[in-house]
């Protein structure tokens, strides 16, 4: 089966919202005429309206860098999926690891917005991911397998359909290492086969599975020739649009 790439770029606390709207100016202006891969930008919170404005009409799609399981209440500071529809997001990211190392996320919690932000019909990018220390204790795959159980625990074949699962292993986010293409395709198999252990050879066959940590031009072509590897969830190089561009138009390199 073919499957779409998917290139998102997740901009983490970055960009003022004049900041923000330059750059997606710039990523109309050098991503115009791209086909044959979806392309996301996932702004701060502060930016998701003007963004909207400014890519209004254009192939790049709006994302969320995180949400809440209630629709509305009494939880300050928190943002519903209600809130990103509204806003025009299409997609929503949840499970990142620093949302989990920094601010308490757990298996069970993700698996709470994954639900919430399927009903309310966001498409989800669902981050899991080893930590440096599980990977030198021959972890990984277990880890691995606990984040999916858990995240996707409760959905039906359908609500998988809104899902892009995506690998980052921790000891690559932000370090400028990256998982070499084998190390990456052997975790996408990986995932890939629990996929059908859970659902479908079917389901497990539609599903991207993207790559992220520390993409760059430079490796995002070895990359994106595994197999398994659909896509890529990048963070520090999403913040030009030169490198960012150059990533979206990986077969042109």
């Amino acid at each position: 089966m073919v499957r779409l790439p998917f290139i998102a770029g997740n901009w983490k606390m970055n960009k003022t919202v004049r900041e923000a709207v330059d750059l997606v100016k710039e990523l109309k202006a050098t991503l115009s005429g791209v086909k044959g891969v979806e392309v996301a930008v996932a702004p701060p919170f502060t930016a998701l309206d003007a963004v909207r404005r400014e890519i209004e009409g254009s192939s790049i799609l709006l994302a969320a860098q995180n949400v809440y399981w209630e629709e509305k209440g009494a939880f300050t500071g928190e943002i519903s999926s209600l809130m990103l529809k509204e806003v025009g997001c299409h997609y929503v990211i949840i499970g990142h690891s620093e949302r989990r190392q920094f601010f308490g996320e757990t298996d069970e919690t993700v698996s709470r917005r994954i639900k919430t932000a399927l009903t309310q019909g966001l498409k989800v990018m669902f981050c899991i991911g080893e930590t440096l220390k599980e990977r030198e204790e021959g972890k990984t795959f277990s880890v691995i397998e606990r984040q999916v159980e858990v995240g996707l625990k409760g959905l039906g074949p359908q609500e998988l359909r809104g899902i892009t699962v995506a690998y980052e292993p921790v000891w690559a986010i932000g370090t400028g290492k990256t998982a070499t293409p084998d190390q990456a395709e052997e975790v996408h198999r990986y995932v890939r086969g629990k996929l059908e252990g859970l659902y479908s050879k079917i389901i497990s066959e539609e599903i991207r599975i993207q790559y992220g940590g520390s993409v760059t031009p430079e490796n995002i072509k070895g990359l994106m020739a595994q197999p398994n590897i659909d896509g890529a969830l990048v963070g520090g190089a999403s913040l030009k649009a030169e490198s960012f561009s150059k990533i979206v138009r990986f077969r042109e390199l």
